[in-house]
């Protein structure tokens, strides 16, 4: 988290959570733990379209089943989600595409992470 950004504050807009968002997700292991759940969201996904719906119900367990663990035991600090749920979870998906796509270093870099 930044010295600037408390968990208290109370964001305006997505573009001013983000920032904060990716404080969170500081060390990279962290991110690659999310990278791994999220990615098991898009198999989950696909298990449920083509295979059985059922599978739709694993969707929060993967992403979360990686992502809490990564916050409890690398960052050591509280997932956002508990905090700002609907904000999160569509940084998580940010997160993961700007990764794919090669624009996250430049995100953190604005962000102040290294």
């Amino acid at each position: 988290m930044s010295d600037t950004t408390n968990r208290n504050d109370k964001f305006q807009s997505f573009e001013e959570f983000y920032p904060f968002y990716l404080g969170e997700h500081a060390d990279p292991k962290c991110r690659q733990m999310h990278y791994m759940g999220t990615s098991l969201t898009f198999v989950m996904l696909g298990l449920g379209i083509f295979v059985h719906p059922l599978w739709l119900l694993a969707i929060p367990f993967a992403g979360y089943g990686f992502a809490w663990p990564a916050h409890f035991f690398v960052e050591k600090n509280k997932p956002a989600t508990f905090t700002y749920p609907l904000w999160s979870l569509i940084g998580d998906y940010k997160m993961f595409f700007s990764w794919l796509t090669g624009k996250l270093p430049a995100q953190l870099k604005a962000a102040g992470i290294n």
